[in-house]
């Protein structure tokens, strides 16, 4: 059985930390962001945690091997 890939579009989206949690970004932060508050746009700097139901699957998406 071949290596499984790294999905790409997986990678640039999700990032793991030292301690192997899974952060994201939220979607919807560069469309039409004038019209958005600046609390909004400030809202869309930080990065969030994916939850525990999905988690298991994109790790599994981002193994190398």
């Amino acid at each position: 059985m071949p290596k499984m890939k790294t999905h790409r579009g997986t990678a640039k989206r999700f990032k793991i930390t030292g301690s192997g949690k899974i952060r994201r970004r939220k979607q919807g932060g560069n469309h039409l962001r004038r019209k958005k508050t600046k609390r909004t746009r400030r809202m869309y700097s930080q990065d969030l945690p994916v939850s525990d139901a999905d988690s298991k699957r994109i790790k599994r998406i981002l193994s190398t091997g």
